[in-house]
C-alpha cells in the first residue's frame, strides 16, 4: 500500500483491535461472509476506508492479520483474491511447504 493515510489507517486499526480485542464492535470490524474460516475483517475508519485488513482469531488474546485486501464494493475480484490468500496463510502458515 503507497497511501500513507491508509496505512496509518489500518496501523490505528490494528491498535483498536489490540486494545479492545473481541469487544471491537462494528463498524470497526466484521465478518467475512463465505469464508470457510472464521476470518474478519478490519474497517479503518469505520469502514470509510477503501482498505481492509483480514484477521483470524489465534487465541482468546491473540489475532493474526493474514491479508490486506481492497474494499469488497470497490473491487470485488480483488477482495476475493485476498480472502482465498489469507485462507491459505492460515491453514498453510509455512510458505515453503
Amino acid at each position: 500500500m503507497r497511501d500513507k493515510r491508509e496505512a496509518t489507517a489500518i496501523d490505528h486499526a490494528v491498535r483498536k483491535l489490540e486494545a479492545l480485542g473481541p469487544a471491537l464492535g462494528y463498524p470497526h470490524q466484521s465478518a467475512i461472509r463465505g469464508s470457510r474460516l472464521a476470518l474478519r475483517e478490519l474497517r479503518p475508519r469505520a469502514g470509510r476506508s477503501r482498505w481492509r485488513a483480514l484477521y483470524v482469531r489465534v487465541d482468546a488474546t491473540s489475532f493474526a492479520i493474514l491479508a490486506i485486501a481492497p474494499e469488497a464494493q470497490l473491487d470485488q475480484v480483488g477482495f476475493a483474491r485476498s480472502v482465498r490468500r489469507a485462507e491459505e496463510r492460515a491453514t498453510n502458515p509455512d510458505p515453503a511447504s
